[in-house]
C-alpha cells in the first residue's frame, strides 16, 4: 500500500520524463544542437537504463521502509503488553498494593520448621512488610484459607515430613483437609484462585520412599485448587551427605534468599515468568530458559495430569489396555473394539459367574478362587484418591461432609431434618461398589465398576461391618483437637448409631445383604438402604430395614434411559416391578426423586401415577447436585433447579396426590419431603423415627422368625417445629450455627 508521498514522487517523475521527451522531439527538428540539448538527448536515448535503475532504487527504498514500519509496530505492541495499566479507581498519587503481607505456616515436630519460620519472619519484617507466623494446629482452612487470596497475602508453608511420610501432628488436620478439598467437587477447581504461595519441605533423604512427601503433596494439592505457586518448591535435607548445600540450614538459607528476591518483585507488581511447564500443556517460549530451574514444578504438574479418573468394570483386568496403562482406570464406554475382543474369552468366565437368587444366597462355583476381585489395583488407586476407605475386595466407607459439619455444630443433613438422624453418628458405606446404572448425575463420575449380576469374589458380611466401623472411627478420630469440633459430639461420633447404605454402587447386589442388615441391627445401628430400582426380587426378599429407599429419577421410559442409563435391556419392566415390590413392604418406604431441569421436571402426571403404584410412606424431592465436569456426563449447572423451582414442583405434585402433603424442608440441601397423611396425627407431623423402638421391634421380629411383624407407624416420632415446611429455619436445626463457605461459586451440594 503506497503512501501519499510516494504517489507524489512517482507523479513528478512522470512529468519530468514527459518534458524530456518533448524537448528531445523539438531538438531533432533543428539542424544545430546546443550542448545542453545534446546532453538531454543522450539521457533520453539511455532512458531504459535509467528506468531500470530508478525502479531498483525505489524497490529498495520501499522494502526498507516497510521493514522499519513492521519493526516499529512490533516494538510498540511489546511495549504496550508490558506497560503497567493504571486502574481507574486510583489516582496518580495512589499506589496499587500488590502484596499486603506474608503469612508463614509451619508444620513442625522437633521445632526446626518453627525456627525457620521465625528466621524468615524477621527478615520479611525488616524489609517493611507485615508478617504473621501461624501454627497449623490452630488454623482452620475451611474458614480462612480461601480468604488469603482475596487479602493479597503471600502464604509460605514450611512443612516437615514425619514418620512413614506422614505430616507432623500439628499439620495433620490441615493436610487431611487440603487433600480432600483438592478432590472434592463441592469446593470447585478454582476454590483457591488468587492465593499466592510457596512451599519449603523438610525431610531426610535417608528415607528415600518418603523423602519430603508432605511438602510435595501440599504443593500439589494447592496447585489442584488453582492457587498460584510463586516459585519452585524448596527442599531441605537433614542428610548432610545428600544435602545440596551441606546442611538443612544451608538449604533453607539458599531457598530463603530466592524467596525474598521473588517477594520484592511481587511487591513491585512484577509477574512471574513462565517456567516452561504450563498447566495446559501448551508451547512456551521460555521453556528452554527455565527448564532446569523449575523441574520440580513440572513433576507436580505431571503427577496431577496422571490423576484423571475414569469408569471401570471388572472386565478391565483382561483388557489389553491394561498392559499399556497400568495404574489407570478404563471407562466402559471407551473400550470399543477392546471389549469386543474380550468377549471371545468371556465364555469361560461365564461358567463361574455367580447370579443373584430370590433368596439372596449364592450358588457356589466349584472353583471359587478363579473369580476375580471387584476392586482391581487401578480401581483401588482411583477410589483411594477420592477419599474412599476400601474394605476387602468390593466394599467401601467414606466420611460424609455432613458428619464433619455436625461434629463442628454447623448443622446436619436433610435426614436429620426429616427423620431425626444424628449426622455426626452416621456411617456412610456400601457392601457393593458395583452398580447396574450409570446415572448422569453420579457423584463419583463413574469410577465404580458396573454390572448386572454378581460375578466377583465375595467377602463375609461380618468382615465388611467390622472393617467399616473401624475405618469410620479412625476417620472420626482425625477430628480430635480440630478447631471448632465440639468435644461432646466427637465422643458421640465414635459410637455409630446410623448406617446410610448409599455411598456408591448398588448395595442390594451384595448376595449377603440380609446378613449384613441383621448385623447392623444386632449392633443397634439403624439402616437406611438405597436401591436404584433394578432388582425387584431382591427388594421382596429383604429383611426389615429402618427405611428403604428407591430412586425414582424419571417417570417415563425414555427419560429414565436418558438419565439413569441402565445396563439392563428390560430396565423399564424391572423399574415398575421394583415400585410394586416396595408397596408390599410394611416398614418405612421412600421414593427419592432427583429433579434435573430440562430433563424430568415436566413429567408431573407420570410421577403421580408411579406414586400411586408404590404407595410410599414418604417422597423426597431434591434438586440435582452438579458434580463438576465429566466425560461421563453432559450435565451442567443449567440443569440444576433453584430451591424455589423445587418448591414449586413439589407443591404442584402434592396437589395431585390426595393422600399426601408437604411435611418438611431442608433448604440447605435443596430438598423437600412429601409425607403420607397417616403420619399427620391431630394436625401434627410424626415423620421422625423412634430408633430405640425400632430396635426393639426388629429384635422381636428376628426372635419370632418373622412371625411378629410391625409397620412404619409403630416406630414414628414427632417432628420438631423447626423442621416443618414453612418454618422460618427452613429445616436448619436452631441448636447449630449455619456456616456459609467462603467460596466464589455457589454451593448447591446436597447430601
Amino acid at each position: 500500500m503506497f503512501s501519499y508521498f510516494t504517489f507524489r514522487v512517482m507523479q513528478m517523475l512522470v512529468i519530468i520524463f514527459s518534458l524530456l521527451s518533448s524537448v528531445v522531439c523539438a531538438s531533432e527538428d533543428k539542424e544545430s544542437h546546443s550542448p545542453v540539448l545534446s546532453f538531454i538527448t543522450s539521457i533520453w536515448h539511455s532512458r531504459l537504463y535509467l528506468y531500470s535503475a530508478g525502479a531498483l532504487l525505489f524497490g529498495i527504498w520501499f522494502s526498507v521502509k516497510m521493514a522499519l514500519k513492521k519493526r516499529s509496530i512490533s516494538s510498540g505492541t511489546n511495549f504496550l503488553s508490558h506497560k503497567p495499566v493504571k486502574s481507574s479507581g486510583y489516582s496518580d498519587k495512589e499506589k496499587v498494593v500488590h502484596v499486603s503481607g506474608v503469612k508463614i505456616f509451619f508444620g513442625s515436630q522437633t521445632g526446626t520448621a518453627k525456627g525457620f519460620a521465625q528466621e524468615l519472619s524477621d527478615e520479611i519484617e525488616a524489609s517493611g512488610l507485615p508478617c504473621e507466623i501461624t501454627d497449623l494446629k490452630n488454623y482452620d482452612p475451611d474458614d480462612q484459607l480461601a480468604d488469603e487470596g482475596t487479602n493479597r497475602t503471600v502464604c509460605v508453608f514450611l512443612l516437615a515430613t514425619y514418620t512413614d511420610g506422614q505430616p507432623t501432628e500439628n499439620a495433620e488436620w490441615f493436610c487431611k483437609w487440603l487433600e480432600e478439598a483438592s478432590t472434592d467437587f463441592r469446593y470447585g477447581k478454582t476454590y483457591l484462585k488468587g492465593l499466592k504461595y510457596a512451599v519449603f519441605g523438610l525431610g531426610n533423604s535417608v528415607y528415600t520412599s518418603h523423602y519430603n512427601t508432605v511438602g510435595k503433596n501440599v504443593d500439589k494439592w494447592l496447585w489442584m485448587l488453582t492457587a498460584s505457586r510463586i516459585m519452585t518448591r524448596g527442599e531441605g535435607d537433614c542428610n548432610v551427605v545428600n544435602s545440596k548445600h551441606g546442611s538443612i540450614q544451608a538449604d533453607f538459607t539458599a531457598w530463603k534468599v530466592k524467596f525474598l528476591n521473588r517477594l520484592k518483585k511481587l511487591v513491585k507488581g512484577d509477574k512471574k515468568t513462565c517456567s516452561g511447564n504450563c498447566k495446559k500443556g501448551g508451547s512456551c517460549k521460555n521453556k528452554a530458559k527455565h527448564e532446569h530451574g523449575h523441574e520440580e514444578e513440572g513433576e507436580a504438574v505431571q503427577s496431577i495430569n496422571t490423576e484423571d479418573l475414569f469408569e471401570s468394570s471388572s472386565d478391565d483386568e483382561e483388557s489389553p489396555l491394561q498392559d499399556e496403562r497400568k495404574g489407570s482406570v478404563v471407562d466402559m464406554e471407551d473400550l470399543g473394539n477392546i471389549i469386543s475382543g474380550a468377549k471371545k474369552n468371556k465364555s469361560k468366565d461365564e461358567e463361574q459367574m455367580v447370579k443373584l437368587s430370590k433368596l439372596n444366597s449364592v450358588k457356589r462355583a466349584e472353583d471359587e478362587e478363579e473369580r476375580r476381585e471387584m476392586i482391581t489395583p487401578a480401581l483401588r488407586d482411583a477410589l483411594s484418591k477420592q477419599g474412599y476407605k476400601l474394605i476387602g475386595s468390593h466394599s467401601g466407607v467414606k466420611l460424609c461432609r455432613w458428619t464433619k459439619s455436625m461434629l463442628r455444630g454447623r448443622g446436619g443433613c436433610y435426614k436429620h431434618t426429616f427423620y431425626g438422624i444424628e449426622s455426626h453418628r452416621c456411617m456412610e458405606t456400601t457392601p457393593s461398589l458395583a452398580c447396574a446404572n450409570k446415572c448422569v448425575f453420579c457423584w463419583r463420575h463413574h469410577t465404580n465398576p458396573v454390572g448386572t449380576e454378581w460375578r466377583w469374589k465375595m467377602d463375609p458380611a461380618e468382615k465388611i461391618l467390622n472393617d467399616s466401623l473401624e475405618k469410620h472411627q479412625n476417620m472420626i478420630r482425625e477430628f480430635k483437637g480440630v478447631p471448632g469440633v465440639k468435644p461432646e459430639r466427637y465422643e458421640e461420633g465414635l459410637a455409630v448409631k446410623h448406617c446410610a447404605l448409599s455411598l456408591v454402587g448398588e448395595p442390594i447386589m451384595y448376595p449377603e445383604i440380609n446378613a449384613f442388615l441383621r448385623l447392623l441391627h444386632s449392633h443397634r445401628i439403624s439402616s437406611f438402604l438405597v436401591t436404584n430400582a433394578q432388582f425387584p426380587e431382591e427388594i421382596r426378599s429383604l429383611v426389615p430395614v429402618t427405611q428403604l429407599y428407591v430412586s425414582v429419577d424419571a417417570s417415563t421410559k425414555d427419560s429414565l434411559k436418558k438419565i439413569d442409563r441402565p445396563l439392563f435391556k428390560d430396565f423399564w419392566p424391572r423399574f415398575l416391578d421394583c415400585l410394586k415390590a416396595l408397596g408390599e413392604k410394611k416398614q418405612r418406604t421412600v421414593y427419592r426423586l432427583t429433579l434435573v431441569k430440562a430433563w424430568n421436571v415436566e413429567e408431573m402426571l407420570a410421577y403421580a401415577d408411579l406414586i400411586a403404584m408404590g404407595q410410599p410412606d414418604f417422597i423426597e424431592v431434591k434438586g440435582v447436585t452438579y458434580c463438576g465436569e465429566s466425560t461421563a456426563s453432559s450435565l451442567t449447572m443449567a440443569n440444576v433447579p433453584w430451591h424455589q423451582e423445587v418448591v414449586s414442583f413439589v407443591q404442584q405434585l402434592a396437589d395431585m396426590l390426595p393422600q399426601y402433603e408437604i411435611a418438611c424442608e431442608h433448604e440447605h440441601s435443596n430438598c423437600l419431603l412429601i409425607a403420607h397423611t397417616k403420619f399427620k396425627i391431630d394436625g401434627e407431623w410424626w415423620t421422625w423415627i423412634d430408633y430405640e423402638r425400632f430396635q426393639e421391634l426388629v429384635q422381636a421380629y428376628e426372635d419370632s422368625a418373622g412371625e411378629q411383624s410391625f409397620s412404619s407407624q409403630d416406630y414414628m416420632a414427632k417432628t420438631p417445629a423447626w423442621a416443618l415446611f414453612g418454618a422460618e429455619e427452613q429445616g436448619f436445626d436452631p441448636t447449630d450455627t449455619r456456616f456459609q463457605r467462603r467460596n466464589k461459586t455457589k454451593n448447591i451440594s446436597g447430601c
